[in-house]
Formats: C-alpha cells, structure tokens, sequence
C-alpha cells in the first residue's frame, strides 16, 4: 500500500488522490462551506472556522510534507472532502497524532468517511514507525459538538472524549465596562517589549505547568510569531507576574483574539487578570477590531470563565477533543 492509499476501500466512483497544491485550495475552501451548516460552523470562530481558499493555503504550507500527510476524495473527478494529518509533542512527552477530515453532507454515511478515517490512521501507524515514537504515540481527532455525523463516526471507531476547548466571543468592543478597583500596591501594567518576551513567554508556560493535553512551545516559536502591538504584562518590581497576549486576526480585522491570559499563581486572585484583559482589549479596539475572541478549556481549574464573562464574553462553541489508542 502506498502513503497516499486509503485504509479501506471508497465505495465505487470515489477515489483517493493526493494534495496538489494551489490548485485545490478553492476546491478545498468549497467543501468547507457545503458542510458548514448541517455540522453548524461558526464562520468567525478563532479555533476552526470558515477558511477561504487563501487561509487553507497558508494552512497546508505549514504541514509537513502536505502532498503526502494531506489527501483528497473526489467523486466522478471533483473535489467532494479531504483530510490532514498533524502532529507535535506534549509537555508530559505524548507524540499527538491529530487528523482531521471534511466531506460534504450528500456524500456521508456511504462508507467515504469510514474510508477516509481508515486513510488517516494508516498514514498515522506509517508515520509512527518513521519516527520511533511507538511507546508514546496516541491518535487524536477533533469535531465540534454540532458535528453530529464526525461525533458518530469517531465514537464508532472507538475514539473516546479527552477534554474540550469552549468559545466565547465578546460581540461589542465599544462596550467595555471599566475596571472598578485597584492593584494591589507595587504592581504596574504596561506593554511588552521585545526585551520582555523571554519572561512573558515564560509566565504563560508556567501557567500550563503539570496541565495536561498541552503542546510544548519553545521560546523560538513563541519569538517567530510575536505580534506584541496588543500585548500587555503586569510587573511586581522587575518580576512580570502576568501577560495578555491579544492579536488582531490577520484575514478579518474587525475580530480580535485573546490568545493568552495568564497570571503567576501567587499573584492569583487579586484584580490582575481582569486590568490585564480590559487592557489588552482596549487596545484591540484601538487597532480596529469591533468584537473579540478567546477560547478556554473546560477543564479549567482557575475559573477563568467567570472572569470572561464578567467583561462581557458570551459561550459560542465547544470544541472536542478525541483519542484513541495507537494499536
């Protein structure tokens, strides 16, 4: 069997073909929108929306080997669904194996997508094999709640529920209440400079210390990507104690995300946290954006949704993760 061969068989006027680049990104695109509204996808959700053709291809640019770890199902030639596969190492040592597919709705339940999975999987076991991390890979799959047809599928193959990630989204940044008190004597709040990323990238790993699910994030990769013209920290002294990373969205402009909130855990419970989150959402709004993001674990042990939602934010979606055994 080949990398690019499915794990079972498609029925009969469906095929398997690999990636091919620009030329299925609007393909690709289309097949997002012809599920969006019988699996009930949020168009403007930071977690998994809506992409057009230019974001998926940003998307498959950044797999690894796309052409071999990405495939397409096509009905009588045309682009009917397609599935990825990603992986990355957790903070307890885990090699994560994520796939994810799309078909749409007038193609499900013929077996295509117990294909497609199958396809998924056996590029997973090869991948494994390739890079020795046998005794401690698991695969993992994601699916909206609203998903009801990937929820079954899953569920069916013997995936089970590990954690899930809520939405929530603040609809008017013109509305922000203020901050009403004060911190605590010898904390101040001001912009994060480059000179300061090393310590704000290392308040937010801390915070995720012992916390499971959770991807390793070098500092290299937390510097690559900083967009700090939202940004806000809080010091004690020269001692940061507590960032909110905020980020305009780069293909929608008027919605911004709450990437990071996070506070040292003896700095907890004392007013931070929320000057930090109005602060980075002022100046969300001063960068243009007129309604906000964030998304937030259920699991949480900080009851940070109360924080979210006394500011404004409301629940949108739940996002869950799914796993399963390598064997």
């Amino acid at each position: 069997m080949s990398d690019d061969a499915p794990g079972q068989d498609l029925p009969v006027g469906f095929a398997f073909r690999p990636y091919r680049g620009g030329e299925d990104h609007g393909a690709m695109a289309a097949v997002r929108l012809g599920g969006a509204e019988r699996d009930g996808v949020d168009a403007r959700s930071v977690v998994e929306g809506l992409p057009t053709a230019a974001e998926i291809a940003e998307t498959s640019a950044g797999l690894d080997e796309p052409s071999t770890n990405q495939t397409l199902v096509t009905y009588d030639g045309s682009v009917v669904g397609y599935a990825t596969v990603r992986w990355w190492q957790e903070q307890d040592g885990t090699w994560l194996y994520l796939h994810r597919g799309y078909l749409v709705p007038r193609h499900r339940r013929k077996g295509v997508g117990s294909a497609m999975l199958g396809w998924a999987e056996e590029r997973i076991r090869r991948l494994v094999e390739q890079h020795g991390t046998k005794g401690t890979a698991v695969i993992g799959a994601n699916a909206l709640t609203s998903e009801q047809d990937a929820t079954a599928l899953l569920l069916a193959a013997g995936y089970r529920r590990v954690f899930s990630l809520i939405e929530l989204e603040l609809g008017d940044l013109r509305r922000l209440p203020e901050w009403g008190g004060e911190l605590p004597a010898g904390i101040r709040t001001g912009a994060i400079e480059p000179g300061d990323y090393r310590a704000a990238w290392r308040t937010v790993v801390d915070s995720y210390a012992g916390a499971g699910f959770t991807q390793r994030w070098p500092f290299q990769d937390f510097a690559d990507t900083a967009d700090p013209a939202c940004w806000r920290a809080a010091w004690h002294g020269q001692d940061m104690v507590g960032v909110a990373l905020c980020a305009i969205r780069r293909h929608d402009r008027t919605v911004g995300e709450v990437e990071e909130l996070s506070v040292r855990t003896d700095q907890r419970r004392l007013g931070i946290g929320r000057a930090l989150l109005l602060d980075g959402l002022r100046s969300l709004r001063a960068q243009g954006a007129t309604t906000a993001r964030l998304f937030t674990g259920t699991a949480n042990p900080h009851r940070s949704y109360q924080l979210y939602e006394s500011v404004g934010f409301r629940r949108r979606n739940e996002h869950v993760r799914y796993r399963k055994p390598l064997a």
